[in-house]
């Protein structure tokens, strides 16, 4: 594969990484370019200061071309691009009070909107269940919340999903668990949950 041929649409993950820990310049900006709106749409989650979200983005980007050749070969490049935004922010959350002051990640208020694509629509009775599913979704716990915007919308492990949140495999797992209690209590619908939350998969 010659750098010609890297685009954002279709270049494997993997492939780019690759190349971006040997210095491709190109490789840098598909990766950029592939997942920048994605990563501000999850920083914005956390605050409505988009031009800070938007620096700690860029931060995080930078850091990536300085430190390339330390980078871990076997990383997933979605999971490493989502945690080291959430981290930034919380790092930035602790020294500028323009942002709520905390201690840690784990004090992070997730405000994300979920939404399922409406494109997946497919009848107006569907359309109301999923818009009811929606709502269900915004009225969970913040951490709970998160969890299912990174399962189900992100497409992470749960292995992945602990490692963002810091916390340990069980307790990713639980939260997962009683995000989907939470919801199947309300649920009374034919259609199996998590057929319309695997739609929101990106």
């Amino acid at each position: 594969m010659n750098t010609k041929s890297l685009n954002t649409t279709c270049a494997d993950d993997s492939i780019l990484w690759s190349r971006l820990r040997t210095g491709d310049e190109k490789a840098f900006s598909v990766l950029f370019t592939k997942y920048y709106e994605h990563l501000v749409r999850y920083g914005n989650s956390f605050s409505n200061h988009s031009e800070k979200v938007q620096d700690c983005i860029q931060d995080v980007f930078a850091d990536l071309w300085i430190y390339k050749h330390s980078l871990n070969d076997n990383a997933n490049v979605k999971a490493y691009l989502l945690s080291s935004v959430r981290k930034r922010i919380a790092r930035l959350q602790e020294r500028d009070y323009i942002f709520t002051k905390t201690a840690s990640t784990d004090s992070i208020q997730f405000l994300f909107d979920f939404s399922i694509e409406h494109q997946l629509i497919l009848d107006e009775s569907t359309a109301d269940k999923v818009n009811q599913l929606n709502i269900l979704i915004n009225l969970l716990p913040s951490r709970q919340k998160e969890a299912l915007y990174l399962r189900y919308h992100q497409g992470l492990s749960v292995e992945q999903i602990a490692d963002m949140l810091d916390v340990n495999y069980q307790s990713a797992n639980n939260l997962l668990h009683r995000a989907l209690l939470n919801l199947r209590k309300e649920w009374n619908t034919n259609i199996p949950l998590l057929i319309l939350l695997s739609y929101s998969i990106l």
